[in-house]
């Protein structure tokens, strides 16, 4: 029987719950700002504390054994109280300013309660917020003008940035009869946008004619586009609005984006706090629109 005396490291518990959030040792690592070993070991210490497995490494990937599902919900809890406790005293440590950016779409549907979430439990910290372009966030952040990033990338691995969520993307319009215009009309956004990129390489790699019908650096510029009937449209899967169609074939399937969090070599305090709430929070992907 576990010794009642006990007194749980928050740590600890922090890199496990951090560990199951981020459905991975290296990713964890790296929002805690650890080595991947160091984390392995923390949670090897955590179990030895507890007299018991809570993560089953038999398999792929991240699965909790039944003792540590009981205790994650708990963890959250204790960590949580944890740094409302060390907000509400106004810890030296939780004061200054985080440089945050990311593309608009982004920006729009998913960071408004994390970033008010956030806002609300550390009041000393300023969040300054930036949207643009991926390729202008990475420029500005090797400028020393950004602490974090969310950024739009292909799939390369852990070379830039932390995965947040894999992005399937998926044509849309109005309706389904915008096919059959010759050419396709295409609303777009200008480049280097991302979508933009792949939608012509679908489209050119298909032999299939088109023409920029709508350009709009906005989202809510090219939302309105597609919903006047103007042209086809790529948005990820999960943010397509219920008012629009998805179209199949015979347009070209899309290859996947990914969405990753950046941050600049000198980060943490502040933004390694924000940052552990974003990935925290966005690991399990996005919502629906």
């Amino acid at each position: 029987m576990l010794d009642r005396r006990v007194n749980l490291d928050l740590d600890l518990l922090r890199a496990f719950v951090s560990v199951v959030e981020c459905a991975s040792f290296t990713r964890a690592a790296a929002a805690l700002g650890r080595t991947q070993p160091a984390v392995s070991l923390q949670i090897r210490r955590l179990e030895d504390q507890l007299r018991a497995p809570l993560l089953d490494r038999g398999g792929r990937g991240v699965a909790l054994t039944t003792e540590g599902a009981a205790l994650l919900p708990q963890a959250r809890r204790l960590l949580r109280l944890n740094d409302e406790i060390v907000a509400a005293l106004g810890d030296g440590d939780l004061e200054g300013e985080v440089r945050f950016g990311a593309p608009e779409d982004v920006a729009t549907m998913h960071l408004p309660g994390i970033l008010g979430a956030f806002a609300r439990s550390h009041p000393r910290i300023r969040l300054a917020v930036t949207c643009d372009y991926t390729a202008n966030l990475l420029d500005q952040m090797s400028r020393g003008m950004l602490d974090l990033a969310l950024i739009k990338r292909e799939p390369v691995g852990p070379d830039l940035g932390v995965r947040v969520w894999g992005e399937p993307l998926v044509w849309v319009a109005l309706d389904s009869a915008v096919v059959e215009a010759a050419p396709l009309p295409l609303i777009v956004a200008p480049a280097p946008d991302i979508y933009r990129k792949r939608a012509l390489a679908a489209l050119q790699g298909a032999g299939i004619d088109f023409r920029a019908s709508f350009t709009s650096p906005s989202l809510a510029g090219q939302l309105a586009a597609l919903r006047a009937g103007l042209g086809v449209g790529v948005l990820p899967a999960a943010m397509v609005p219920r008012d629009l169609a998805v179209i199949g074939p015979p347009l070209p399937r899309l290859s996947d984006s990914e969405i990753a969090l950046v941050s600049a070599r000198n980060a943490g305090g502040p933004s390694g706090l924000l940052a552990q709430e974003v990935l925290r929070a966005l690991e399990r992907g996005p919502g629906p629109a």
